[in-house]
């Protein structure tokens, strides 16, 4: 699982504005030579005031504090070498100076308990996605195995994407999922599906009977809530050991891909899907499981719709079939990896509008 590491974000944050400290005081240096060597109409003390309110945005308040301290001790040189301590002009700029400094020195304050907030609630979200999203292994049975999940919020590394994988006496069993909705509901919601899916894949001989019981489980969960406020898209499928086939139970998800030796991206596209989890009872409908080929070195690609619905600047959603058409030969970390660096480059400034979750899943031709 590939998160983000937000709190080495954080400390190279407090590195850069540790290189960034020498701006104020130079800017302090040059206004006070400069003031004290202009002719006696220009003052340029106000100018002073933009030391502490520049360290303010990168600095925490004791800096903040210490700069405007700094820079009023230079605008009392400046008023004690042009004229006097007691000239009507100087003093006004001192006493607004220290009002300005005790302002940005508050709101530095503000900011540095923000960030504290902000780094605590990403590391308990890191925390909360290892035990709600295991990490899969990287070898499940015969195949090979690569998981990612990329959150839209910079404050938390966790919502209502999820995905899972289990072992069964003939093969692999995968699910992938997108919970309407986010926050800590839709966290829950994704965690409710996630233990069914673990409770049940090793019991269930049939595909369609293991989504018949993810759909009781989601439906009982959500009988307190408005109907059809709440569902899950999801697709689930089972790959056999012995078979070159993946079979596939869709429930209102993207349809999965699958980039063949030869470079061709075949999308897994089901006559008839199921209803989203949990609204079953709202549409008359038969779960069924329809089989693909899925042979010697083909790579399955599971993905959620905050894949397909990134946007570039120009509102262009990102071209997913076309991007994995071009990473042939690649094994499934190393597509994911490749994709996750496109797809935050695709969407501008590497924000997400929605929360991403991709699975690779590779049938070597030589177990």
């Amino acid at each position: 699982m590939d998160l983000r590491p937000s709190l080495t974000r954080h400390h190279r944050s407090r590195q850069l504005s540790h290189a960034q400290l020498a701006a104020p005081f130079v800017l302090i240096a040059v206004v006070t030579v400069v003031d004290i060597l202009a002719p006696p109409e220009v003052h340029l003390g106000p100018f002073l005031a933009a030391a502490p309110a520049m360290t303010a945005s990168f600095a925490g308040p004791r800096m903040t504090a210490f700069v405007g301290l700094v820079a009023v001790l230079a605008q009392v040189i400046v008023s004690a070498t042009r004229t006097t301590l007691t000239d009507l002009n100087h003093t006004f700029q001192i006493i607004a100076l220290v009002m300005i400094s005790v302002f940005v020195t508050f709101f530095a304050h503000l900011r540095e308990v923000h960030e504290k907030e902000v780094v605590q609630l990403r590391t308990v979200a890191e925390t909360a996605q290892q035990v709600v999203l295991r990490p899969l292994r990287d070898r499940i049975g015969p195949l090979g195995v690569a998981s990612v999940y990329l959150a839209a919020a910079a404050e938390a590394q966790i919502g209502g994407d999820l995905y899972a994988a289990a072992r069964t006496a003939t093969g692999t069993r995968f699910i992938i999922g997108d919970v309407r909705g986010k926050g800590l509901e839709a966290v829950g919601d994704a965690a409710l599906v996630l233990g069914a899916f673990r409770a049940s894949a090793h019991q269930e001989g049939e595909l369609t009977g293991l989504v018949d019981y993810l759909e009781a489980a989601v439906s009982a969960d959500l009988d307190g809530g408005d109907e059809g406020e709440s569902f899950v898209t999801a697709a689930v499928l089972e790959i056999p050991d012995d078979e070159p086939v993946v079979r596939l139970v869709s429930c209102g998800h993207p349809p999965p891909l699958v980039l063949r030796p030869d470079g061709a991206v075949v999308g897994l596209d089901v006559a008839r899907s199921a209803p989203p989890l949990g609204l079953a009872g709202l549409v008359a409908s038969t779960v069924t499981a329809q089989t693909f080929p899925f042979g010697p070195d083909d790579v399955l690609l599971l993905y959620t719709d905050g894949v397909l619905e990134a946007r570039d600047r120009t509102g262009t959603f990102y071209p997913l079939s076309e991007r994995v058409a071009a990473c042939t030969g690649m094994h499934p970390q190393a597509l994911l990896d490749h994709l996750c660096g496109d797809l935050l480059a695709h969407a501008a400034g590497n924000t997400l509008g929605d929360d991403a979750a991709m699975v690779a899943v590779e049938r070597p031709a030589r177990p």
